[in-house]
């Protein structure tokens, strides 16, 4: 199980790669690098070549999605316990000249809190 979360996370990581170079490959104008592969009467011309860049980019979109997915049902599961946690801090002492906190200052469950301080206001004069 595993080893199928480490494949996906490469694949993922090398279609992110890719998604990138192509992005970065296309122009907003319709020009960028993809309009240097055009030369005179090519068949696979600057519309096309476009056309492949846009598709593609949408196809290495949609894989990261499906794989990122698929990758949250892999995920490798750590059974770690509270229990361990909690004995730890149980069986912990503090050492000597440590402070230690206070024992009984805090608010109880369902006490009254205590009332806050208001500023005097001032009154109208008449």
């Amino acid at each position: 199980m595993q080893a199928a979360y480490i494949t996906i996370s490469i694949i993922i990581v090398i279609a992110s790669i890719l998604l990138t170079l192509v992005v970065l490959v296309q122009n907003s104008k319709g020009g960028g690098l993809a309009a240097n592969f055009a030369a005179g009467n090519q068949t696979f011309g600057v519309r096309q070549t476009a056309d492949f860049l846009e598709k593609l980019t949408w196809g290495l979109a949609a894989t990261i999605l499906v794989l990122c997915i698929v990758a949250t049902f892999l995920v490798p599961k750590k059974r770690a316990h509270n229990s361990q946690v909690k004995e730890q801090i149980e069986r912990h002492e503090t050492a000597p000249g440590q402070p230690e906190l206070p024992v009984g200052t805090y608010p109880v469950e369902g006490a009254a809190a205590p009332a806050a301080e208001t500023p005097a206001t001032e009154q109208p004069a008449n």
